[in-house]
């Protein structure tokens, strides 16, 4: 791994904010990440980090769109119990990010047809929206609910 990712644990996420433990993988390359699950819906963070950035000291563009397919998709993960893979990813770029700010990402299901989620998302930094957008994600085999997860229901 890179000499500019903080260490984890080196940064409180604001309540109620929880590391999301992804210890291989994409996941660990990209983060610290951070999820809530509430009433609210499911939500997702991530504060930018100098391996985030381009060289405006922005959150990179690349960085963002992956956030998004993550944030997004992960509301799949929360309500089915399943694994999922992305289909399609559109995102409109609004506003950028800098090195420091937090993060945050949800999206809501729009509808839901042979196990093809259509999901419509936000990415924001406080009251700046940094971007929009929509996804389709396939729900795959199902697997043992995660602390915050729904039991699995089928697709309808």
């Amino acid at each position: 791994m890179s000499d500019d990712v903080a260490p984890v644990g080196a940064f409180a996420p604001p309540s109620p904010y929880e590391l999301v433990d992804w210890r291989r993988g994409f996941g660990r390359q990209i983060g610290p990440l951070y999820r809530a699950v509430g009433p609210d819906g499911v939500r997702m963070a991530f504060r930018v980090e100098e391996h985030h950035t381009n060289g405006m000291s922005n959150a990179h563009g690349g960085m963002l769109m992956t956030f998004a397919d993550m944030a997004w998709g992960h509301v799949i993960s929360v309500e089915t119990s399943s694994f999922w893979v992305t289909v399609r990813l559109t995102c409109d770029f609004l506003s950028g990010a800098h090195l420091g700010d937090w993060v945050e990402g949800g999206a809501e299901i729009l509808s839901v047809e042979d196990g093809l989620y259509t999901m419509r998302g936000r990415i924001w930094c406080g009251e700046r929206v940094l971007m929009t957008g929509s996804g389709v994600f396939k729900a795959l085999s199902r697997r043992p609910p995660r602390p915050g997860e729904k039991a699995f229901a089928p697709a309808t």
